[in-house]
């Protein structure tokens, strides 16, 4: 008897989340503690439905451990939608007052089919790199 395969139905949520951050020292002004960075985020679909995202919710965390907590509609004023397989890449930027710091996260997306999942964004550095040995 020959056995056939069938493909899971169940639905697949999930979003990929790279991040890359960059010092912008002619934005900057060390003598008065103002350290400025950009990053790009690049979202990748990789489940099996498509995904709009709603909002964003942001911990920023500087080199002395104060955090500080944001939360917003959509990202840079929009609110992309991902096809199973689509990307969508944003850049936008943040202000610590130490010359490093990090920052994570989370999106909250939602389904063609309705349902509400997270999109976690992995923990990145910001750092001026004369601060990283």
């Amino acid at each position: 008897m020959a056995s056939s395969k069938t493909e899971d139905p169940r639905p697949v949520y999930r979003i990929e989340v790279a991040v890359a951050s960059e010092y912008l020292p002619l934005e900057s002004d060390s003598a008065t503690d103002r350290f400025v960075f950009s990053y790009t985020v690049t979202l990748r679909n990789t489940g099996t439905v498509t995904a709009r995202l709603l909002s964003r919710h942001w911990y920023i965390t500087d080199g002395e451990g104060h955090v500080q907590e944001v939360r917003g509609e959509g990202v840079v004023g929009e609110q992309p939608v991902l096809e199973p397989g689509g990307t969508y890449t944003y850049s936008s930027g943040a202000m610590l007052e130490t010359p490093v710091g990090s920052m994570r996260g989370s999106y909250q997306m939602v389904a063609e089919d309705g349902a509400h999942f997270e999109a976690e964004i992995p923990v990145f550095t910001l750092a001026v790199r004369s601060q990283l040995h």
